[in-house]
């Protein structure tokens, strides 16, 4: 004789799968302890692992560029969106700009630079490698929409960011970056170089620049 016992405990149902901004919160939460902000889209809290210099594009890439031939090429992550880049800098460095360029004599200057500190937000760009939901799988690359954040340069799981991240204590070896008094230099001067240019060109070539 067979005897059913019922324990009154139901089974869990399966697993939803994780949507695509789901997978990205997790990505930033769990493999490098970034916090993110609820809402519709990911979204990087700011002020607390790292702060932004958001700068434009054609002055970052110059300045990226210049440390590359310089032999001192930059660890730090680096986003882009929209026509800007975003630089990743040590925790608190938002607030030190502004005396920052005054000391460094670009203050007053048009130069286009901002700072993202305490409290402030930022896109969150997919991991590499990601998809999202639906997106063909013969697609190669990460898939992302127009005008959508992206990393030009990813921060890495299981890599402490921090120790890259341009700071104004970065002497000695324990730091793998820039100082960042000098990111900020290099920064204005090629906001400064690019301001000039389109200045002596004129509108119609300035928007022809991409």
């Amino acid at each position: 004789m067979v005897v059913t016992v019922s324990t009154g405990v139901g089974l869990p149902g399966p697993r939803r799968p994780l949507g695509s901004g789901e997978r990205i919160r997790h990505w930033y939460e769990n493999e490098l302890g970034w916090p993110t902000a609820p809402g519709p889209r990911p979204r990087l809290v700011v002020g607390v692992r790292f702060d932004v210099l958001d700068v434009p594009a054609e002055a970052g890439h110059a300045a990226l560029a210049h440390f590359g031939r310089a032999g001192d090429a930059p660890a730090f992550p680096v986003a882009a969106q929209g026509g800007r880049l975003r630089l990743l800098v040590a925790a608190g460095s938002a607030q030190e700009l502004p005396g920052l360029l005054d000391w460094l004599e670009w203050g007053g200057l048009p130069l286009g630079l901002a700072a993202i500190g305490t409290d402030g937000l930022m896109d969150a760009p997919p991991p590499p490698g990601h998809r999202p939901t639906g997106a063909p799988r013969a697609c190669p690359g990460p898939v992302t929409s127009p005008g959508a954040a992206v990393w030009l340069r990813p921060p890495e799981p299981g890599v402490e960011v921090e120790s890259s991240l341009p700071t104004l204590s970065a002497m000695g070896g324990r730091r793998r970056s820039v100082d960042l008094a000098r990111l900020v230099n290099t920064v204005a001067t090629q906001c400064h170089r690019v301001r000039l240019r389109r200045a002596r060109t004129g509108p119609a070539a300035a928007s022809r620049t991409p």
